[in-house]
């Protein structure tokens, strides 16, 4: 089956509980930890207790101002960034390439266990992923004594004085806003074509299988320069 195919059909997570799995043998749902007390057994716990790992060193070493709320919004940003586009690079580096030699080895376990379970979860975090970076991304930039939302779209042409470090910014924050673009109106809706969840021909469907692939691809090429351009900002100018 072509990567294209692999990559518009894989399922949706909306339905799915996010801490348990379907036992296979008997189709129960079964929890994926033994001890309901420790935090690591769910994947909400893990990163609630990270969150206050982190509060907790950021007021021991004095190193975030926890009273200003563009040091919270920034945590956020990355955290969801991280999933965004780790997401995007599994998908595009290890679970495509992977799936479509499961597909041509012949007598071999193939893919479904993968499309059926690995699949479906990582989309929904990938999908929401996206969202809530763009989010908390524009809302620093809002709350940002450094930054400024307009400015920064407007690339550091929207005051008297040209501001390089806003065109920094704004080349990833216009980077970013183009690949969540692609996600929820070109990814996410030929998904459903794919998928049966919306009426469509066998050209349409075909249509969309392409689609959703080479948005994927699309995003995977932006996200290095919007990564430099983040980076770079805070950092040191990369152009």
């Amino acid at each position: 089956m072509p990567a294209a195919t692999i990559m518009a059909t894989l399922p949706d997570l909306d339905q799915r509980p996010p801490d348990k799995i379907l036992n296979p043998s008997n189709n129960k749902k079964i929890s994926l930890g033994e001890n309901n007390m420790n935090p690591l057994d769910s994947v909400a716990g893990t990163i609630v207790s990270g969150i206050v790992l982190a509060i907790i060193l950021a007021l021991a070493t004095k190193g975030m101002h926890l009273a200003d709320p563009s040091s919270l919004i920034i945590m956020l940003h990355v955290l969801a960034g991280v999933t965004w586009i780790g997401l995007l690079y599994y998908f595009n580096f290890v679970q495509v390439p992977a799936l479509a030699d499961a597909m041509g080895d012949e007598g071999g376990p193939g893919g479904a266990g993968i499309t059926k379970y690995v699949a479906p979860r990582a989309l929904w975090w990938f999908r929401w992923g996206a969202a809530l970076t763009w989010l908390t991304g524009a809302s620093y930039l809002f709350h940002s004594p450094t930054y400024d939302f307009v400015d920064a779209f407007m690339l550091g042409f929207s005051g008297e004085t040209f501001n390089q470090s806003s065109l920094t910014i704004g080349i990833g924050a216009w980077l970013g806003t183009i690949m969540l673009f692609n996600v929820w109106v070109l990814i996410w809706p030929n998904q459903k074509k794919v998928l049966g969840m919306v009426e469509a021909s066998a050209d349409q469907i075909a249509k969309a299988k392409r689609i959703a692939f080479l948005a994927s691809r699309s995003n995977t090429l932006m996200s290095i320069p919007m990564v430099m351009s983040m980076v770079g900002a805070h950092h040191g100018f990369f152009m």
